[in-house]
């Protein structure tokens, strides 16, 4: 169990990450699924742990997150997870809420903490960058001269001067620092809605990187379904942060 603590004024936070499922995840690559502008994380994290077929094998925990309990297939989840598969070498950190800014930092560190515990080999963190009308293609940054050489091989364009921020800042900037693999995908999306076909894109783009094969058609297809599911879910999520009266809650 790793447990970080950061302190915020007089209000001691803590993220505590619970483990289910020893697995061999030396040379795995690390997906960050907490959400962001758009959720395009949130759906890209959700439709791999369908896809790959994942296994759940740790929970994360803090009393910053959401008191809520996601409840799928009649059995509750906690939500923050996250899942792996042994044999195709990876894992998906996963969350339906969006992390408070006081918790980024922490979170990007406990990511570095599972990293560095089972010497995973890289890290790939989906953004958007916001756009009007439709997107068009992806764009990347890498924390070192090996991961900008893996984009430039697959014809993934880098972004030359710009701004990432959040977990995934904090874990490009990281890696820089260790000379730790990371690789930044940007799909220009439609930040005001859980953009399903951004993370179409996406998948595409990590199934390349990650040399695994991935039937995106029916994200493409069920792109509508996906973002309506996704935005109850957060919405639902967000309702539980703030200060009410009793509400019933149904998924």
């Amino acid at each position: 169990m790793y447990v970080l603590q950061l302190k915020s004024s007089d209000i001691m936070e803590e993220i505590t990450l619970h483990k289910f499922k020893e697995m061999n995840l030396e040379g795995a690559t690390v997906i960050n699924g907490f959400q962001t502008a758009g959720l395009v994380s949130t759906i890209t994290a959700n439709y791999l742990i369908g896809a790959l077929k994942l296994d759940q094998i740790a929970v994360l925990d803090s009393p910053g997150f959401p008191p809520v309990s996601m409840i799928y297939d009649s059995k509750p989840k906690f939500p923050a997870r996250i899942y792996a598969d042994e044999k195709a070498k990876i894992v998906v950190f996963l969350s339906e809420f969006t992390p408070v800014p006081h918790l980024i930092r922490p979170l990007s560190n406990i990511i570095f903490s599972f990293v560095d515990e089972n010497k995973c080999s890289r890290i790939i963190a989906p953004e958007i960058m916001p756009i009007e009308g439709e997107y068009l293609e992806i764009f990347g940054v890498g924390s070192t001269d090996s991961a900008r050489s893996n984009m430039d091989r697959l014809g993934i364009k880098s972004i030359s001067h710009g701004i990432i921020t959040g977990i995934s800042g904090i874990l490009l900037n990281e890696g820089r620092r260790r000379n730790f693999d990371v690789i930044t995908l940007v799909a220009q999306a439609r930040p005001e809605i859980p953009d399903a076909r951004a993370s179409a894109l996406l998948m595409e783009t990590i199934s390349k990187i990650i040399s695994i094969s991935i039937d995106i058609e029916p994200l493409y297809r069920d792109a509508e379904l996906i973002e309506s599911r996704i935005r109850n879910l957060r919405e639902q999520s967000m309702t539980a942060t703030k200060p009410a009266t009793y509400q019933n809650m149904y998924i």
